[in-house]
């Protein structure tokens, strides 16, 4: 049987376990030839190694997905290794939990850096590539999807940088959308709930993240990936600016920041009718999703 992928050209970063690994693994098994990067040379190149020991096709490219120049020689060399690059999985991501009074600036900087900027930049970068196929007159069928979380949706207490930069994530991502439309490039994000090493790490998750000693697997990480796979095939070409929630068996469509109702004046608002017409709105507006952890 034919996979949903075959043949495309996918770079996924962060693929050196977890998340990335499922992936990149997933991926391949579907028919994709993949570009496994981590920034870990050997965990890059033992999941490279992994799909090819089954027939996949893969390539390791290690480095730092949140430097500019690599992540335009990344881009690069996918398309010198294969001809062409049809996908991005942006995965990689940290975190360094902290109350935010507690955090220090080397924190934040890390997570953002990262986080948020190891998603811009091999995404600016793919995106120029494509664009200019497109103006050549050849076509094109790219995918994008980014890695959002909970944290970046709902908030999450203790990781008030990396809510900040996964809430950037979404943002990015309705803009690529946007931009990269008129291209053949569609852009979407996921927001998954998996055990990973980072997740693993967070005390407060430990029971939820434990496997289970018989039955489904609900937090096994490579439950994200049929979604991720769906994302980066030809088949989801009408899908785009969108983003998933996935645990276990179940996803959903995260459904963002909308205009809500409205108070109008004709005039400019005194400060004494403002307390009134917000309790009004606020009574009317749908009661948001609390915090994670509050």
């Amino acid at each position: 049987m034919t996979g949903i992928c075959e043949g495309r050209v996918v770079v996924v970063t962060g693929a050196g376990q977890g998340l990335g690994r499922e992936h990149a693994l997933a991926l391949a098994a579907e028919g994709a030839r993949v570009v496994v990067n981590d920034l870990g040379e050997a965990a890059a190149r033992a999941v490279a190694d992994e799909i090819r020991a089954v027939g996949g096709t893969a390539v390791a490219d290690p480095g730092d997905v949140s430097d500019w120049a690599y992540a335009e020689g990344l881009v690069g060399r996918a398309v010198a290794a294969y001809g062409t690059l049809d996908a991005l999985v942006n995965n990689a991501g940290l975190n360094r939990d902290r109350m935010l009074v507690s955090m220090t600036e080397a924190e934040w900087d890390l997570v953002m850096k990262v986080d948020l900027k190891g998603h811009a930049a091999p995404l600016r970068h793919a995106l120029a590539y494509w664009r200019e196929r497109a103006k050549q007159g050849r076509p094109v069928a790219a995918r994008v999807v980014n890695t959002s979380s909970g944290a970046g949706l709902m908030g999450s207490v203790g990781q008030g940088n990396y809510g900040a930069a996964k809430a950037g994530i979404v943002a990015l991502t309705v803009i690529a959308a946007a931009e990269a439309a008129r291209y053949g490039v569609t852009v979407n994000a996921i927001a998954p709930s998996a055990r990973t090493p980072m997740t693993e790490a967070v005390e407060a998750f430990a029971d939820k993240m434990r496997a289970p000693e018989s039955g489904f697997d609900a937090m096994h990480p490579g439950n994200v990936s049929p979604l991720v796979v769906w994302l980066v095939s030809a088949e989801s070409g009408d899908v785009t600016g969108r983003v998933f929630e996935s645990e276990g068996g179940t996803i959903s469509v995260a459904d963002g920041w909308q205009h809500g109702p409205r108070a109008v004046r004709e005039r400019r608002w005194d400060p004494r009718e403002v307390g009134p017409a917000v309790r009004d709105l606020l009574a009317k507006a749908p009661v948001p999703a609390p915090v994670y952890g509050a």
